[in-house]
């Protein structure tokens, strides 16, 4: 071998002993400039130059192979990372946390769909330095995240505000400008072909990323895109727990609860069949339930109290019990007490009034009804039920009075006097008819008005008869209109007729309060109260005893009773005008005086009789009463011609 051909093979090898040795890029480079100074020849040189080439391709490649080892590990690390069981908040702060390392950029973030919308905003985020980014809403078609969804691959810019090539918005470039970002690269979060979400890494700095980085970033996204979807899963595998633990919770209460409730109901009920009194069974309720309770019989009369409950009026006692015989159920009423039907089947028994020492929680709702059925069967076993069967007796006592043909009448006193009720004392009929469908809440208020009256009541087909102590009529139906027609939405109706005082009347009373009621119904007086005598001259029609001297005294009494007193003609005077055609002047005639005294007369009748006795109506019951009067007065002079001037009038 020459000496040139040894020169040549001495800088071959100085640049493989480099190599061997991983000396810096530097020294590779020195080379040349160190044969250069020692004036090698031109031959050396060149092959110098040309070794030092070959080394430095093999250093390039020596440094990707490095570079591509040390991301493949930090990948590795990064899949042991997801593959340990974690929620999605987790799994993506260690995908940015990690992508933002293995590519040395100086953020990193991930935007994810919402899933009732589907809208894009981002998630999480690594190396922000502004808080414009979390929670930002990406456009539908704008950026680099919608070109990587489209194309199911890594997209990038070296510049992104610069790049003309990218569909841009304003909100997404005033959040890039705000960080400060130059390039961006963006993957999708893949499983398959199914993406569910974006990966962005960015620098601040103009970058221009290289195959190897593509192909990594593309790899990422991949193994994100999995251990995200399975992050998801089990969230939602967790939130589907945590809601069967809840139910769960729930439904070993519920149970508890129902275990509870049957063994209080359990200890009731044997109360109730093991004799015990009501007033037991109710001291035990009023413990179970932490709070004063009344018990009433279906006729409104307490039966028994436990603790210290108000003293309420018996006619909010009545609306609470009618308002919970009609839900059927435990319902609130006024001053913070509860009320629940006693019942057994349809039959009503009475009423419980709760008044709890703190809001009663759902237990004490459900207790309630369970009480109530306890109460129930005690007041079937026990003495209460003695006011069921009065209530009873009351019902039939009056059905009796009112049939036809009747029983005896005796037999019928007897009966009533056993009752406590005096049929030879004024005992006025009451009809009550609600328009609407209301016979349930008619029934229960009835009950309980003819206790607390002293009466009889009975249901009739969609009406209710009441027979009450009293001696008239319209003040008893006045009285009973005003009580019951705020209890119900549609319009009641009441009639009233009477009194008699004895039991063998009280079927045309009866009969006569009826026609009363057809009538005002047939009139348009629906939603009023009034008796036969209140209806005019249609009340001595409808009368089963044609009360015609009351008719004429309610109508032109006060008439009548100034001619007797002052020696004039005010009734003569009235009945030449109504003959006349209402014509003053032909009545003067008639009568042979002077226009104007007729005019005074009839000034004074409008002084007894009020302005409005020439209204239509007025002036038909008037003309009648007047007739009426002269032929009443006919009558008993024939019977007493004798008589003296004055006796007729009088009578």
């Amino acid at each position: 071998m020459t000496h040139q051909g040894a020169r040549e093979d001495r800088g071959a090898l100085a640049v493989l002993e480099l190599l061997a040795g991983e000396a810096p890029l530097a020294r590779l480079e020195s080379l040349m400039a160190q044969a250069r100074r020692e004036n090698a020849p031109e031959a050396e040189l060149r092959s110098l130059e040309r070794a030092t080439r070959l080394g430095l391709s093999i250093h390039s490649q020596r440094e990707r192979r490095q570079q591509r080892e040390a991301g493949l590990s930090a990948l590795l690390d990064t899949t042991r990372d997801l593959v340990a069981p974690n929620d999605l908040d987790t799994v993506l702060g260690v995908v940015t946390r990690r992508s933002r390392v293995l590519f040395g950029v100086d953020m990193s973030y991930i935007s994810l769909p919402r899933p009732e919308d589907g809208v894009s905003y981002v998630r999480a985020s690594d190396g922000h330095i502004s808080t414009l980014n979390i929670g930002l809403r990406l456009p539908d078609e704008a950026g680099l995240g919608n070109a990587a969804m489209a194309n199911l691959g890594p997209v990038w810019t070296p510049d992104y505000l610069d790049d003309s090539g990218i569909e841009h918005s304003a909100g997404l470039d005033e959040v890039v400008r705000a960080e400060g970002l130059r390039a961006i690269m963006a993957v999708p979060l893949s499983h398959g072909t199914r993406p569910c979400g974006v990966l962005y890494v960015a620098d601040r700095n103009v970058r221009y990323f290289t195959r190897d980085e593509v192909s990594l970033i593309s790899s990422l996204g991949h193994l994100a895109g999995l251990a995200i979807e399975r992050a998801q899963v089990l969230d939602e595998t967790r939130s589907t727990l945590r809601k069967l633990a809840r139910e769960n919770a729930r439904t070993t209460q519920a149970l508890q609860l129902a275990r509870e409730l049957g063994r209080i109901h359990r200890e009731l009920v044997d109360q109730a069949l093991s004799g015990a009194e009501l007033h037991t069974l109710a001291r035990a309720a009023s413990r179970h339930l932490h709070g004063s309770l009344r018990i009433y019989a279906a006729n409104g009369t307490p039966l028994t109290t436990v603790g210290q409950m108000p003293e309420s009026e018996a006619a909010a006692t009545a609306v609470a019990t009618m308002d919970a015989r009609t839900a059927d159920e435990p319902v609130e009423v006024d001053g913070g007490m509860w009320a629940v039907p006693i019942s057994a089947g349809r039959e009503y028994l009475g009423t419980l009034l709760l008044k709890p020492e703190h809001p009663p929680p759902e237990r004490n709702h459900r207790l309630l009804g369970l009480v109530a059925r306890a109460a129930a069967v005690q007041l079937l076993l026990e003495t209460s039920r003695t006011a069921i069967a009065q209530g009873r007796a009351h019902d039939e006592l009056l059905e009796d009075l009112l049939a036809v043909p009747q029983r005896p009448p005796q037999q019928l006193e007897e009966r009533a006097r056993r009752l406590g009720i005096d049929l030879n004392s004024p005992h006025v009929v009451v009809i009550a008819r609600s328009e609407g469908e209301a016979h349930g809440k008619t029934y229960t208020w009835a009950s309980s008005y003819a206790h607390r009256m002293n009466g009889l009541k009975s249901v009739h087909s969609d009406s209710v008869v009441l027979f009450l102590p009293g001696t008239d009529p319209g003040a008893a139906a006045s009285a009973v209109c005003d009580e019951l027609s705020p209890l119900f939405d549609e319009p009641v109706t009441v009639a009233g007729a009477g009194p008699v005082s004895d039991a063998a009347s009280v079927s045309g009373c009866h009969r006569e309060a009826l026609r009363c009621l057809d009538a005002m119904t047939a009139l348009g007086s629906v939603g009023r109260s009034a008796s036969a005598r209140d209806l005019g001259f249609l009340g001595v029609l409808l009368a089963d005893d044609r009360d015609v001297a009351g008719f004429v005294d309610s109508v032109i009494g006060p008439l009548l009773a100034y001619d007797r007193q002052r020696f004039t003609e005010l009734a003569r005077t009235l009945g030449a005008y109504f003959e006349t055609g209402n014509s003053p002047t032909r009545a003067a005639q008639r009568l042979h005086v002077h226009p104007n005294t007729v005019a005074r007369r009839l000034e004074r009748v409008s002084d007894l009789l009020g302005r409005d006795w020439q209204q239509p109506e007025r002036a038909l019951e008037v003309q009648l009463a007047l007739r009426l009067s002269r032929i009443r007065q006919v009558l008993m002079e024939q019977r007493a011609p004798t008589a003296a001037p004055g006796t007729a009038d009088r009578a």
